[in-house]
């Protein structure tokens, strides 16, 4: 992971972020890792990107999990740290990343709602650089 650029960065820590959504109400079944694929791979899906968006959710899916404070609180550092490349687009998916895998598996439940607007409130002041995020 060292070796990840700063948009890579971004791009982890929101696969980290939505997989802390994901098991806000407990564990991820089989089923619902082949949704939130799909719903990350979707989302975040560019052609501009030089890097594959799948491979970081598979080592996501695959890694020893912490809790899911823990995950949320070192993604939303990540996205912190790497913030000067945060597009408004990006965060905007970013945005629609989270609530689509809070809503994969209705009902929305009272941690996914509280994590999204934990997430919404944490992500809303940091504002990228254009200088960084149009090269």
């Amino acid at each position: 992971m060292d070796s990840m650029t700063p948009l890579e960065n971004l791009h982890y820590a929101i696969g980290e972020m939505a997989y802390a959504m994901a098991r806000a109400d407990g564990a991820v079944q089989h089923e619902e890792r082949k949704k939130f694929h799909e719903i990350i791979a979707g989302e975040l899906h560019s052609e501009r990107y030089e890097f594959d968006v799948s491979l970081i959710i598979f080592q996501i899916l695959d890694k020893e999990k912490n809790s899911t404070e823990d995950t949320y609180n070192w993604a939303m550092n990540q996205i912190r740290l790497n913030s000067h490349y945060l597009s408004p687009e990006l965060k905007n998916t970013f945005l629609k990343v989270m609530q689509k895998v809070a809503e994969a598996y209705p009902p929305v439940t009272g941690e996914e709602s509280k994590l999204m607007k934990r997430f919404k409130n944490d992500i809303e002041p940091l504002h990228g650089d254009p200088i960084y995020y149009e090269q």
